[in-house]
């Protein structure tokens, strides 16, 4: 069973407050959903990061194909100038061959041949270098052709990418918007039943007032009904007295009375807390106030148990002497501060 901490209306100190059950299941579902909500962030993390490196994958992609488009561009213009100059020096060639054979025809053409060798030669260089520039245009145009497609499908790759990341941000609203919904829900849920626990806990108190009516060492502090530990125990003892006994009984046919009328959703608990005096205790029996509270406790407890009231409504507590009702170390405040409560209140 969890437990709380809570501030008492009568005290300096804080007392153990029991938690129902479906704070719990509220707690453990939010864990749950916390969970799954960091799992999505974990996801969207690593869909994020990854689409950055895609994208300077991209970005070193297109300065690539810049740099080999430039690089064509150059290569191609160099082809042009090679092919108008291979075209020029052509020209040049014919007319030479046309100027030497009218020269051959009349004997003074024989210089002239030197000169059409020289630009056959020259011709031949431009047309091997005409031949490279063709090919490195060649593999320029195939490197481009394929980073165009490596580019391409890094984009496929970055939208798919920015389609789960967009789908993972929609399940992570949709999951914000359910658990707001779960937390109001339950939020309602819880302050219903508290309501209704507040009205069979003054119908169970005003019973308990009319049983006990005119008893100076029971009575009722705040949300607790308080009864005097001399009501129940002799000085420094566990055992109840045949009058503590006797007092208990009317409390346990209550009890049954109250279990009787409150509905089965309504997950509620009879808490009962023992309470000392700041007076040390040690002996064979009890160390301390701890063992002596706790023991009385349970020995109310186990005494309702007797009387029919089921053990699973049933809570024990010790508090020893940290939890007064009355600061001070008169008698009077010390034999107020020594008792036995007990609170109506959800498990």
């Amino acid at each position: 069973m969890a437990r709380g901490r809570g501030r008492r209306g009568g005290g300096d100190g804080e007392y153990a407050e029991f938690w129902p059950g479906y704070v719990d299941v509220l707690s453990t579902l939010l864990l749950v959903v916390t969970f799954l909500m960091s799992i999505f962030m974990i996801a969207q993390f690593y869909v994020a990061q990854e689409s950055s490196g895609k994208d300077n994958v991209l970005r070193r992609l297109t300065r690539q194909i810049s740099e080999l488009t430039s690089i064509l561009s150059l290569e191609q213009d160099k082809g042009k100038k090679a092919e108008d100059e291979l075209s020029a020096l052509q020209a040049t060639l014919s007319a030479l061959k046309i100027e030497n054979e009218r020269l051959a025809g009349s004997g003074v053409g024989l210089g002239l041949d030197e000169k059409l060798r020289e630009a056959e030669t020259k011709i031949g260089g431009l047309s091997g270098d005409l031949s490279k520039e063709k090919d490195i245009s060649a593999d320029a145009l195939a490197k481009v052709e394929l980073l165009n497609q490596q580019l391409a499908a890094l984009r496929r790759q970055i939208g798919a990418l920015n389609e789960a990341l967009n789908a993972s941000e929609k399940r992570n609203t949709d999951s914000q918007t359910t658990i707001k919904d779960m937390g109001a829900r339950l939020n309602a849920a819880l302050a219903l039943q508290v309501q209704e626990l507040k009205s069979y806990r003054s119908d169970f108190f005003g019973r308990l007032r009319t049983v006990l009516a005119g008893r100076k060492d029971i009575r009722v502090v705040g949300d607790r009904f308080v009864f005097q530990s001399e009501v129940l125990f002799p000085s420094g003892q566990a055992v109840m007295s045949a009058e503590g006994l006797g007092t208990l009984d009317p409390l346990a046919a209550a009890i049954l009375d109250l279990q009787a009328r409150i509905p089965t959703e309504v997950d509620w608990a009879l808490q009962v807390d023992g309470h000392t005096d700041a007076r040390p205790i040690s002996n064979p029996v009890f160390q301390s106030n701890w063992e002596l509270s706790t023991a009385r406790a349970v020995s109310v407890v186990k005494y309702l148990i007797s009387r029919g009231v089921p053990a699973k409504r049933l809570v024990a507590a010790g508090y020893g002497a940290f939890q007064p009702l009355e600061d001070g170390a008169t008698e009077d405040t010390l034999r107020r501060n020594r008792r036995i409560e007990l609170k109506l209140t959800n498990r």
